[in-house]
């Protein structure tokens, strides 16, 4: 497939539908050099996005953690999508919307004279980890940290705090694995680079307490499942000696879907069967 700048199709562009390789930006665009960017990934089945809105209002809420105010409403978002996607006649597809500092009047750190810019562009894309969402992923144990809540805004699905997340996977890759387990700052399990992480023991489910990453839209929709089967859900702080003891592990987000782990660092996991069963569940709900 040609690269993600050279393809037919259509990309939605602060308000109107532009060709694909036409929606450019200037190099002196301030989210490129101080990455005031805020984003949402979101899948589209079957001709709808699942929780649209939901997403929607996370952005618009990134946005105004990074004292950038995004200039549409939910609802225009939402219509934004609708109409990239029927533009480029996709009714399954990744969707990403962007928003961000565009080239304006100041290109120092200080930006409120710049305007905020929204994109919206859609492609197909399979699952995200391959064929590990059959067998199980292999993750490598980053070397990076999730940081404090109080030196980023850790609720805003930023840019910025990304960086750390891909030169994690870089690393994991190189090692021959699909992703990488984090740590936060104080040395808890936190999340995978771009999902959140879910553990089995004795038939309860066991997940970090997101108070320093983000609070997954995905995350939270496994969590109403799993607690609408009457299976107990601890969100918790983990430490890194209880790996051992967990018996299932599994990924989740928007891209990863719900996405079996066999095995991190030198820690095994069983692909089980209530893993299985969540991520079949998963797959039906967002289908309905």
């Amino acid at each position: 497939m040609a690269g993600y700048d050279d393809r037919d199709g259509k990309i939605w562009m602060d308000g109107a539908l532009v060709d694909w390789r036409d929606a450019k930006v200037h190099i002196l665009t301030h989210a490129l050099h101080y990455a005031s960017s805020v984003f949402e990934g979101e899948r589209c089945y079957n001709g709808k996005v699942f929780k649209s809105t939901e997403h929607s209002q996370r952005l618009l809420r990134s946005g105004e953690l990074l004292d950038m105010p995004i200039p549409y409403t939910v609802a225009q978002i939402d219509a934004a999508k609708d109409a990239v996607l029927a533009a480029n006649g996709l009714t399954d597809a990744y969707v990403r919307a962007v928003a961000f500092r565009g080239a304006g009047e100041e290109m120092g750190v200080a930006s409120l004279g710049n305007p905020v810019r929204l994109a919206v562009a859609c492609w197909t894309w399979g699952a995200y980890y391959g064929d590990s969402k059959f067998k199980g992923a292999r993750l490598d144990i980053a070397k990076w940290k999730r940081p404090s809540p109080e030196t980023i805004p850790s609720a805003a699905k930023a840019a910025g705090l990304y960086m750390i997340c891909t030169m994690s996977k870089h690393a994991a890759q190189a090692k021959g694995c699909s992703d990488a387990m984090m740590f936060d700052y104080r040395g808890y399990v936190a999340e995978a680079t771009g999902a959140n992480i879910f553990f089995v023991k004795n038939g309860d489910v066991h997940t970090p307490l997101a108070d320093c990453f983000l609070n997954g839209i995905t995350r939270q929709t496994v969590i109403g499942m799993l607690k609408a089967k009457g299976i107990t859900v601890h969100e918790r702080h983990i430490e890194a000696s209880e790996l051992e003891g967990f018996e299932q592990c599994w990924l989740t987000g928007t891209a990863a879907e719900v996405t079996p782990v066999g095995q991190i660092g030198d820690y095994a996991f069983e692909v089980g069967a209530l893993t299985r069963e969540i991520a079949t569940d998963y797959e039906k709900l967002v289908r309905m």
